[in-house]
C-alpha cells in the first residue's frame, strides 16, 4: 500500500540531505516531492504490512524518522489526505495562549489557576471538576475584562488563518471545539476564520462573572461527540476528518479522526497520537495534507 511520508522543518532549514535520510529509511521510496522549498517535503514508499499492523508500522517509522533534528515527520497513507472536516482545540492550539489563565491574572490568580490547567491539560486530573473550581475563583471578575484578555494577552497560533482559509477554500468544513468559553471562542473564531464554535458558556451575574460554567460542561466527551456530529452531517467517511489539539481532553477526538494531530502537545498526548508535529507552526497541517506553497489561500 502507498504511503507518504512528509517531512517539515524550519522554513529554509529542512536541506536535501536530510530528506535523503530519511528515504534511506523507508522502502521502496521515490524521489521526494518539494512542497516548500527547503521547508516541507513528500516522500512516497511501499508499507507492506498487513492491514491490521498499519497503524504501528506508521507510528514506528514516524518514530524513527523523528530523530531527524528539527524535523516534524507524518506517516499516513497517500489516498484520502485532503481532509473535508477539520476540527481543532483552541488554546495552546489555535492560540499560543490558555484563556482562563489570562483571565486569572488580572485577579491576582494566574499561579494558582495555570498549575490546575497544566495537570488538566496533562490528564493528572479529571478535565470538568478542575474546569468548575477555577472558573469558580473568576468570580466578581467584570465581564470587561475578557475584552482586555483579547485585545492585549491573546496571539494567534502562525499558520493558523492560512491553514483554515486554505481548507475552506476547497471545500472543507472547519469548526473550533474548545473546553474554554464561548465569550472567547466566538471572537476568536471569527478572527481565525472558522465556520462554527464549539464551546463552554460562563454565567454571568450582571456586569461580573458569576463563578460558575454551563451544564454539562464541554469536555472531552463532548469534542469527540462534536466530531462525530459534523461527520455524520456533512455524509464524511472517518478518513476525511482531521483533528489537532494539545491537551488530554482532546485525546478522544484525535482518536477518531481520520488524521488525528497532536500540536505542540503535552507529553501524554503526543504518545497517544497518530501523528504529531512538534516544532512546526499550523501550515504543516496544509503540508501533512499535500498541499503546496503555492496552493495556500493567502489573502
Amino acid at each position: 500500500m502507498t504511503h507518504v511520508a512528509t517531512l517539515i522543518g524550519a522554513p529554509g532549514a529542512l536541506l536535501p540531505a536530510t530528506v535523503e535520510r530519511a528515504r534511506a529509511a523507508l522502502p521502496g521510496a521515490a524521489e521526494p516531492r518539494w512542497l516548500s522549498e527547503q521547508t516541507a517535503a513528500d516522500v512516497s514508499f511501499t508499507l507492506s504490512a498487513p492491514a491490521d499492523q498499519r497503524a504501528n508500522a506508521q507510528r514506528d517509522l514516524s518514530a524513527h524518522l523523528r530523530g531527524l533534528t528539527g524535523v516534524d515527520v507524518v506517516v499516513q497513507p497517500q489516498a484520502g489526505r485532503r481532509k473535508k472536516l477539520f476540527l481543532a482545540d483552541m488554546d495552546s492550539t489555535m492560540i499560543e495562549q490558555e484563556c482562563i489563565d489570562e483571565l486569572a491574572d488580572y485577579a491576582g490568580l494566574k499561579a494558582h489557576v495555570a498549575a490546575i490547567t497544566e495537570r488538566a491539560m496533562r490528564g493528572e486530573i479529571a478535565f470538568e471538576p478542575a474546569l468548575r473550581e477555577r472558573v469558580a475563583l473568576l468570580k466578581g471578575l467584570p465581564v470587561a475584562t475578557i475584552d482586555d484578555v483579547i485585545e492585549r494577552r491573546i496571539t494567534l497560533t502562525p499558520g493558523g488563518r492560512l491553514l483554515v482559509a486554505t481548507m475552506r477554500a476547497n471545500g472543507a468544513h472547519t469548526c473550533m471545539v474548545s473546553g474554554g468559553f464561548t465569550l472567547f471562542t466566538t471572537r476568536i473564531a471569527a478572527m481565525i476564520g472558522f465556520d462554527e464554535t464549539r464551546a463552554n458558556t460562563l454565567a454571568l451575574s450582571g456586569d461580573t462573572l458569576a463563578g460558575r460554567v454551563a451544564e454539562p460542561i464541554f469536555g472531552r466527551d463532548a469534542k469527540r461527540a462534536a466530531l462525530i456530529e459534523l461527520r455524520q452531517r456533512f455524509g464524511l467517511a472517518a478518513q476525511d476528518t482531521l483533528v489537532a489539539g494539545d491537551g488530554a481532553n482532546d485525546m478522544d477526538m484525535i482518536a477518531e479522526a481520520g488524521l488525528g494531530i497532536a500540536f505542540h502537545a503535552k507529553p501524554k498526548v503526543a504518545a497517544a497520537a497518530p501523528a504529531r508535529i512538534d516544532h512546526a507552526d499550523l501550515t504543516a497541517l496544509l503540508y501533512v495534507q499535500g498541499y503546496r506553497d503555492a496552493e495556500f489561500a493567502r489573502a
